[in-house]
């Protein structure tokens, strides 16, 4: 009998474990909006265009404020403005 607990135990932790991988893979995949739901985006004046990772610590961020962008150097313990207030550019007509 005691062979039978100790499979039950196994069997109860796998189970366990996968329903929090389950759950850390819907989180992963879905994000917040899941939980939170998601906000309509058209009258926000902020948002991030781009992220690159330049090494562990620091990334670039390309930031959008208004018609506006901003290029950001982001680290640890400092934030460093790299290009300020570049516009862009108007879009072309087409002949």
């Amino acid at each position: 009998m005691e062979a039978m607990e100790l499979f039950r135990a196994v069997l109860a932790l796998v189970l366990v474990l996968g329903l929090i991988g389950g759950a850390a893979w819907a989180a992963r995949r879905f994000g917040p909006a899941l939980w939170f739901g998601s906000r309509p985006k058209r009258d926000r004046n902020l948002g991030v265009l781009e992220t690159l990772p330049i090494d562990a610590r620091h990334r670039l961020v390309l930031v959008r404020h208004g018609e506006r962008k901003h290029l950001l150097l982001i680290g640890p313990n400092h934030s460093l403005v790299v290009e300020d207030g570049a516009v862009a550019p108007p879009p072309e007509a087409a002949p």
